[in-house]
């Protein structure tokens, strides 16, 4: 099996299935930066029921509507470009962890919203005290230095945070 940056082993599946071969990853992948105000326009997509009803499988519940903006330092925008790679978003070999969740897009009224790409993760202002969330990727999003964070909860009150504060994200 071809080796991958950040990955070693092999964890093969054999009971009751086909075999099944996957790298483990020597570390999990993380994203660093800090929080900072956003458009104010995610709600509008982040309310729609056609969303809602996919983030439920994602997060295992409605999400807050609205993302968390996260400007990242220099050292965590590879970690983010393998997350477009992934999204289709970028040129590249797209890797197997984390899972790429698609959210797809929909019409209505004439109107068209677009499909995006999530990614399981934890957040954190302590990297002690983390929050379950996801890391979402519109297909039409502008951001290559910025992640975009959705949750069950309205973030910035229950991390706390507001913009400039450090933030981590572990993708799980």
């Amino acid at each position: 099996m071809e080796s991958i940056k950040g990955w070693r082993g092999i964890y093969t599946v054999v009971e009751n299935a086909e075999p099944y071969e996957r790298v483990l990853p020597e570390t999990p992948m993380n994203l660093r930066g800090v929080v900072s105000s956003g458009l104010g326009r995610a709600h509008i997509f982040m309310a729609q029921k056609h969303y809602q009803n996919q983030f439920k499988k994602i997060l295992e519940n409605s999400a807050w509507p609205g993302t968390l903006n996260v400007d990242l330092f220099d050292n965590s925008i590879d970690n983010y470009k393998i997350l477009r790679i992934s999204a289709g978003l970028e040129e590249g070999d797209p890797i197997e962890f984390p899972e790429a969740l698609r959210i797809n897009g929909f019409e209505r009224n004439g109107e068209s919203f677009g499909g995006a790409t999530a990614f399981r993760a934890r957040i954190s202002n302590d990297a002690q005290n983390w929050i379950e969330c996801a890391i979402l990727i519109p297909d039409l999003t502008r951001h290559i230095k910025t992640a975009e964070v959705i949750s069950v909860s309205f973030l910035r009150e229950s991390i706390p945070c507001e913009d400039g504060d450090e933030i981590y994200v572990t993708l799980i």
